[in-house]
């Protein structure tokens, strides 16, 4: 059980080790357990039988574990956010009493408690930024250039120095990896988290993705697996978030649950869209799809254009945003793992394309 006595957010660390948290107990039973759980949250904490001195110690943690056998002993500490106190006896009133005491925001009673308690303790191992400007691509109709483009995007956001994480959510389009020409690179696969519950880490997940042209990359294997339990996706799509930087997420024509999980954590979507009536009409339908869940979605209209079409026009018959026009580019029509990947160079129609979008689509994740 957690309870709420205020609703300030967690203090910045500033000062001490970043992302420890300060243990505060003498407790032998109650520290085994805080200390169980700031390993299973990647955090090695500090651990105190008082307010330490100086009391800037206590003041710098990021986060301060308070067990209810020290309360009175914490009682003159400076006032700061942050501040749990965590006991045992879900039948003592006095707790409450206790918590505002000592200026605790929040009050938490294992083991009902113990998962909130592993999120926020990760949260300040982690530390807790801007997330990751998060971007969907996914096609009007099959063979649109979705899968080119999200590559062509993330190659271009890694050149321009930002942490960057290509992430395939097609388990049926052969594998990203492949594009990038990574298909034989170490590091796991979309089956391998197939598994997670909870939180996953954020580092710890950047660090087991295959490294590929600067950037990080979840793909498919080529085994029997096709599919993620959702809660997985999400776990896995909100790590990857936390760490900052860019997402960039190749995203199959079909939504079911799992693609849903996906698009609820979208900051915007690309629809990429051949210039031709019948691609606009199969458009249609997966902007339908899509828009139940994802609110923001431009289209990326490709050519050649189809007479009487150009891209206005496109977006004006899909009633979407227009993101602009997607060049094509000759080198792009040879197979996928035959050269450089999508972008790659930096020079050409599609690698400006792409800068530009990022130009925007930055100036306005900030502005918001």
């Amino acid at each position: 059980m957690a309870g709420t006595v205020t609703r300030d957010p967690l203090p910045a660390a500033g000062g001490g080790r970043q992302g420890a948290p300060l243990i505060v107990t003498e407790d032998a039973g109650l520290l085994d357990d805080l200390l169980r759980l700031c390993a299973a949250a990647g955090a090695t904490p500090e651990v105190h039988h008082g307010v330490p001195e100086p009391k800037s110690g206590w003041e710098a943690a990021p986060l301060v574990l308070v067990g209810d056998d020290a309360a009175r002993r914490v009682r003159g500490a400076p006032r700061r956010r942050g501040v749990v106190l965590i006991g045992r006896d879900q039948d003592d009133p006095g707790v409450w009493r206790r918590a505002v005491e000592i200026g605790a925001d929040h009050v938490l009673m294992l083991p009902d408690g113990e998962q909130w308690l592993v999120d926020r303790i990760a949260d300040v191992a982690e530390g807790v930024g801007r997330p990751a400007l998060t971007v969907g691509v996914i096609g009007g109709r099959g063979g649109a250039g979705a899968s080119t483009l999200a590559c062509a995007l993330a190659v271009t956001s890694a050149r321009e120095g930002l942490r960057t994480l290509l992430v395939d959510a097609d388990p049926l389009g052969g594998g990203l990896d492949v594009v990038l020409g990574g298909e034989t690179a170490e590091g796991l696969r979309w089956p391998a988290f197939a598994a997670s519950r909870g939180r996953v880490g954020g580092g710890a997940l950047e660090e087991s993705l295959p490294e590929l042209h600067s950037l990080r990359v979840l793909s498919w294997d080529r085994g029997d697996c096709v599919a993620v339990p959702p809660q997985a996706v999400r776990a896995v799509l909100a790590a990857a978030r936390r760490g900052g930087g860019t997402v960039v997420v190749d995203l199959p024509r079909r939504v079911d649950d799992g693609v849903a999980e996906v698009l609820a954590q979208l900051d915007l979507g690309l629809l990429v869209v051949p210039a031709e009536l019948r691609a606009v009409a199969a458009a249609g339908r997966v902007a339908s799809a899509v828009g139940m869940v994802l609110r923001d979605l431009r289209v990326a209209v490709r050519g050649p254009y189809a007479p009487g079409l150009d891209d206005r026009e496109v977006a004006r018959l899909l009633g979407l945003p227009l993101a602009g026009d997607v060049p094509v580019e000759p080198a792009l029509q040879r197979p996928h793992g035959t050269g450089q990947p999508p972008g790659a160079s930096g020079r050409g129609p599609l690698a400006r394309f792409c800068k530009e979008f990022w130009e925007r689509a930055l100036v306005e994740a900030r502005a918001a």
